[in-house]
């Protein structure tokens, strides 16, 4: 039987960029040629989407590194590279996508509802496409850049109508069975389920989706017991069907059962406390009479469905409840959409002295020197004024760069000269 699997951390990696290629057609009285060199293709990137036939996270705990395919080289006459095609990671309805400083990143509830979490590395351009007004040849091309790295949380809360909540063994496993095609174990012991069960649930001309939610105890909410794992699943419930059980397996009576499933619930979440309920009797059927239950209930506002999920006994009824309880929900508080958190691409960069170093760090500075040969006097010119026209040597200047000062700009180290660049006259190169 396949674990359940509700949050995993997994280590994604976009696709490299493959890099351009300085190449030239030679041509009769032209030594030089004519720049072909081809552009790399874009590596992919790694995308979270939501299936509706994905059930749980166990994949990712079995699999927590994934990368997306690189892009390929291009080459000469002008023949371009084959971008990476972006991994998607199916996962279930209702899985939440966090960085490791728990910032939520997406709430994927709708199928097809998807986020990028790392970006595939763009391409390098071959020389055809660096040709400039003042450079009709170049010798040089670009390197492509790596793709984005990160780690992410990935926590699945199921989405229901309704969730049972009951103390181990209260007869939920037995109630759903009954209601639905859902087949999960039922013993004579606690905690017989150990990971949530949805069933769906047809009755006269509505139909639900209800989840078997793993018994709750006294300090759930605390991490006692099983109901601390699985709270997480009642969250997104409309309805919560409180279940109480009767009969001397439980050591507290269904009052003290009812007080302590709410307090639970409260101090997991006071809008989770305050959700649309129904309370049942569970096995109404070992009972000589209810009437002392019915008596507590009515003195306390509470409608109570005495049932036996054995006999069918009282489920009809039930069922009905909770089937009116969810469409009153929908009437008051449509669900809203996912929630998906466009992060922008961090372009800029910053400048920090570590040792005997200035070490510039960012998106843009590293693009300006990523070229295939910085020791082409052509490409090293190239590079300078590309860093001349972002600010970077006024940058330096202003945090007391002087020149002589060794600078770093990802692998590279090369030797400041505020001069460098200064006369660029390229406004439209891209970076």
């Amino acid at each position: 039987m396949a674990s359940f699997v509700d949050q995993v951390v997994i280590h994604v990696r976009g696709g490299s960029g493959g890099a351009g290629v300085p190449s030239f057609l030679r041509q009769k009285g032209k030594p030089r040629g004519k720049p072909v060199g081809g552009s790399g293709g874009a590596g992919g990137s790694v995308i979270v989407v939501a299936d509706d036939s994905a059930s749980t996270l166990l994949r990712y705990a079995r699999k927590p590194h994934w990368k997306a395919p690189s892009g390929t080289h291009g080459e000469g006459e002008l023949r371009h590279g084959r971008a990476g095609e972006d991994l998607m990671l199916e996962v279930p309805l209702g899985t939440l996508v966090r960085d490791l400083d728990q910032t939520l990143l997406a709430d994927l509830v709708e199928p097809g509802q998807q986020v990028t979490i790392a970006r595939g590395g763009r391409a390098g351009r071959g020389n055809a496409a660096l040709v400039a007004r003042n450079r009709k040849a170049p010798t040089f091309a670009e390197q492509g850049e790596y793709g984005e790295e990160l780690s992410v949380i990935l926590e699945l809360k199921l989405i229901a109508d309704a969730a049972l909540v009951g103390y181990p063994n209260a007869g939920k496993s037995t109630l759903i069975s009954r209601v639905s095609e859902a087949k999960p174990k039922i013993a004579d012991y606690p905690f017989t389920t150990l990971t949530p069960n949805l069933g769906v649930v047809a009755i006269g001309d509505n139909e639900f989706v209800l989840a078997d939610i793993p018994g709750l105890i006294e300090g759930a909410a605390d991490g006692k017991g099983l109901g601390h794992e699985f709270l997480r699943h009642v969250e997104r419930a409309r309805v919560l069907v409180i279940l109480l059980d009767p009969t001397p397996l439980q050591t507290v009576s269904p009052q003290e059962q009812y007080a302590v499933l709410l307090r639970e619930l409260e101090e997991h979440s006071p809008e989770l406390a305050a959700r649309r309920r129904v309370v049942a009797l569970a096995k109404a059927d070992a009972l000589d009479s209810v009437a002392d239950y019915e008596e507590w209930a009515a003195a306390n506002h509470i409608t109570l469905y005495p049932i036996s999920g054995v006999t069918g006994d009282g489920v009809d009824a039930l069922m009905y409840a909770v089937a009116d309880e969810i469409e009153g929900h929908l009437r008051e508080s449509p669900d809203r959409a996912g929630y998906v958190l466009h992060r922008p691409l961090p372009d800029g960069y910053s400048i920090s002295r570590v040792g005997e170093e200035w070490v510039v760090s960012g998106r843009a500075a590293e693009r300006a020197v990523n070229l295939d040969d910085l020791t082409v006097a052509e490409a090293a010119d190239f590079a300078a004024r590309r860093l001349a026209r972002i600010g970077v040597n006024k940058a330096l200047v202003d945090a007391g760069a002087v020149p002589g000062d060794d600078v770093r700009i990802g692998d590279i180290v090369f030797t400041y000269d505020p001069g460098l660049g200064d006369d660029d006259q390229e406004n439209g190169e891209q970076l």
